[in-house]
Formats: structure tokens, C-alpha cells, sequence
């Protein structure tokens, strides 16, 4: 891997971590509150909001300046959020502006990616960053459930500084105010980010050409034959993957009887297997045989409805596993053929817009959604079954949209797969 790539990474893995660790936080906070059982599943699409609103704006944003400076404002923003929710604001106004951070941080690391290594490298390099981003989804969880457990808040309440009176007093606080230096940690990261050669391209100040301009770029995306199938694959799976981490609390709470810490502990065994699927992906799979991995897909809408069935940790535990090893193994050769098909048709950030614009606004929908079925009394049992069946049933279309491609376009289709081919030998 090229020089960079590790302080990337490790920017990345630090904002993640806080990131995941603060949607834990703010699980319990509105516990404490005792809020309304729906605003829990609506941290996902508040987190979700920005990306959705600002999509024609960040991509063209993160292809005018400097990628790593981008990463640091967007770092910036994300403390800016998780001061508001430390000093009393709402935890869902205050999440929706850590997820504005988000947005605009997306393009530009995945964006610097395409510009930094050649498409030879770019399943390589989006197992590595796939797989470190999962697994600080989850040592984020992890990590955030120990913080507002007995164990860790007691002691970092107890912390007296003198001359200085704080309202941090209760366990999310503590929890919080220990988030803000792991953004800051990923600050000091996003400044050491090497500048590439890549030409920046102009920011276009007039909003309705650049609504307009992302609008084609995202019509260009849908209507390549590769492109479509990849973007439709990869924005199930993100819109799957971002409820399921809230799902996994009521899930683990109605399954196992288990409370916040609990089931953020349970959440941190998804990593052995997602970062081993990612891994393997990275070296084993060509971008040319991206979609071959499609029929998996289905396999893991079905493993989801299992999980209805587990009681047990210790069966819960190796299941959780495998789906994870599952998912990290999709996710890695489609993203990374998207990326490739992306930067072939338009600018690296404008592509990664239009993948986190289709990404989120699922994310959105199945969000709002699950909050809907929670509102109306739906049990957890009730929304993973619909999940499942939507994956299921969803990843089969898209398998027979392809196979649709490749008998009425192949020409064309054979075309793309020979680009991605000679771009990986």
C-alpha cells in the first residue's frame, strides 16, 4: 500500500469509534430520560438526515479542496455534536449534526482512496478500510456500552478537577466527555493526510446547478449496467447494516433479558467474523467477479429471520459470527466495484455522494420505518423477521436484474467487466 494509506486508516478507525460509541451513549441517555420508545431506532435515520439533504453539496465539497482538510472540518463538526449532546441538548438534534459531520466526511475518505491507489488495489484497499470501519462500528458499540456501565462511569464520575465544577453527572456524561478525545485523536490523524496529485476541481456556488449536476451524476450511475447492480446491492446491505446495530439492543433486550452494556458486549463478537470476511475478500476476490457474490446476499436475509429463534448467548454468539463474516465479504468487492464504475463516470467525491445519498436515504426509510412498527407496538422479533424477508426477497430481484444485463446487454456489460479487468491484473 502506498504511503498515507495507514494514517487514513487510522483517522478513520478513531471518528468511526467515536461515532458508535456516541450512538450508545445516546441510547442510554434517552433511557435515562425515559423518551419515547420510538426515538431509539430514530438515532439511525437522524444520523442518516444529513447525508440524504446535503448529497449534492459534499461530493463536489470534497473534490474542491484537499481531501484530508475536508476530513478535518467534517472531524470538527462531529466534536461540534458531541459537545451539544454533553451540554443538554436533545440527543437526536445533536446525533443528526455528529451524522452532518458524517456526510460531509464520507467522500473524502472514500473519495482519496481512488485517488491514492490504482483500480489493481482498490478491492485490496476497500478490504482494509471495510474491515476496519466494521470493526469500529463495533468496538465503538462495545466500547460505548462499557463506558455508561457501572464499572467505567463510576470511577470517571468520581474524577475531581480542581477549581473546575462540570453537570456531568450521570453515566452517559462521563461516557461523552471520554468520546470528545477520540475525535480529537482523529483530528491529529486527518492533519498528517497526504496531499495527492489528483487536479481539485472547481466548487460550483450556484445550488440549482449543483442539485442539477449531482442529480445526473446519480441518473449516470443508475443507468450503467454494472454500476446499477453494485449501488443496488450495497445500499440494501448499508441500509440493513445501519438499523440493525439499534435492532440488536431491543433484540438482545426481549431475547437474552440483557441491558445497554450487555448487549453492546454481544454486539463486539460481529467483528471476528466481519473483519475476517472483509480480509478475505481483499484477497481473494477480483473486481471483475464482484457480482458473483450476489446469491450470498440472499443467504444472509434468511440468517437474519434466525436470528428470532436464539435465546442462548452461546448459540448467539457463533451465529453472530457468521453473519458477520457473511456481510464483510459482500460488502468489500461491491463497493469497491462501485467506486471503480464511480470514478470512471464522474469525480471520486461526486461518486461516493451519490453512493451515500442512496446508501442513507435507505437507511433513512428503514429507519423511520422501524420506528413506525416500534410507535404501533411491533416487537423486535416481529421487525428482524421483516428485515430478513426484505433482504431475501430484494437480493434475489437484483440477482435476476443482472442476470437480465448480461443476456439483453452483453455487450456492453462485457465492456465494463474487460475495463475492470485490465484495471486488476
Amino acid at each position: 500500500m502506498k504511503k498515507g494509506f495507514s494514517t487514513i486508516m487510522s483517522a478513520q478507525f478513531f471518528s468511526s469509534l467515536a461515532d458508535n460509541a456516541l450512538l450508545v451513549a445516546a441510547v442510554e441517555l434517552l433511557r435515562l430520560s425515559q423518551a419515547p420508545a420510538w426515538q431509539t431506532p430514530a438515532l439511525a435515520p437522524m444520523f442518516a438526515l444529513f447525508y440524504v439533504v446535503l448529497a449534492p453539496f459534499v461530493g463536489a465539497f470534497a473534490d474542491a479542496i484537499p481531501k484530508g482538510r475536508v476530513m478535518f472540518i467534517s472531524n470538527t463538526i462531529k466534536v461540534v455534536g458531541c459537545l451539544m449532546m454533553l451540554f443538554g441538548s436533545h440527543p437526536l438534534v445533536a446525533y443528526a449534526v455528529v451524522g452532518l459531520g458524517a456526510a460531509a466526511y464520507s467522500p473524502a475518505k472514500y473519495g482519496i482512496l481512488t485517488e491514492l491507489l490504482p483500480a489493481s488495489l482498490l478491492v485490496k484497499g476497500n478490504g482494509w478500510i471495510e474491515g476496519l470501519t466494521v470493526g469500529s462500528i463495533v468496538l465503538g458499540i462495545l466500547l460505548g456500552g462499557q463506558l455508561v456501565g457501572a464499572k467505567l462511569s463510576g470511577p470517571l464520575l468520581n474524577i475531581d478537577m480542581p477549581m473546575l465544577q462540570t453537570s456531568i453527572d450521570t453515566a452517559p456524561e462521563a461516557a461523552i466527555s471520554v468520546i470528545v478525545f477520540l475525535y480529537l485523536i482523529a483530528a491529529v490523524f486527518n492533519l498528517f493526510i497526504p496531499r495527492t496529485t489528483a487536479p481539485l476541481q472547481s466548487f460550483e456556488r450556484n445550488v440549482a446547478l449543483l442539485v442539477r449536476d449531482f442529480s445526473q451524476c446519480n441518473a449516470r450511475l443508475w443507468a450503467d449496467k454494472l454500476g446499477q447492480i453494485s449501488l443496488a446491492t450495497t445500499t440494501l446491505l448499508w441500509g440493513i447494516f445501519g438499523n440493525l446495530r439499534l435492532i440488536v439492543f431491543a433484540w438482545a433486550a426481549a431475547a437474552l433479558g440483557y441491558g445497554t452494556t450487555q448487549a453492546s458486549s454481544l454486539a463486539g463478537v460481529v467483528i471476528i467474523g466481519s473483519v475476517f470476511g472483509a480480509v478475505t475478500a481483499s484477497m481473494t476476490m477480483r473486481l471483475d467477479r464482484a457480482t458473483s457474490v450476489i446469491p450470498m446476499a440472499i443467504v444472509v436475509g434468511f440468517l437474519m429471520i434466525g436470528l428470532v429463534f436464539i435465546s442462548n448467548v452461546w448459540v448467539a454468539a457463533p451465529f453472530l459470527v457468521l453473519l458477520g463474516a457473511l456481510c464483510g465479504f459482500l460488502i468489500v468487492p461491491m463497493n469497491a466495484l462501485l467506486q471503480h464504475r464511480g470514478h470512471n463516470l464522474m469525480g471520486a467525491g461526486r461518486s461516493i455522494a451519490v453512493q451515500n445519498f442512496n446508501e442513507q436515504a435507505c437507511i433513512l426509510g428503514l429507519g423511520a420505518f422501524y420506528a413506525g412498527m416500534t410507535k404501533f407496538g411491533i416487537s423486535a422479533f416481529g421487525a428482524i423477521t421483516l428485515f430478513g424477508l426484505l433482504v431475501a426477497v430484494t437480493m434475489e430481484l437484483i440477482r435476476r436484474w443482472h442476470r437480465r444485463n448480461t443476456v439483453l446487454h452483453r455487450e456492453e456489460v462485457e465492456r465494463l467487466l474487460t475495463i475492470a479487468r485490465s484495471d486488476h491484473p
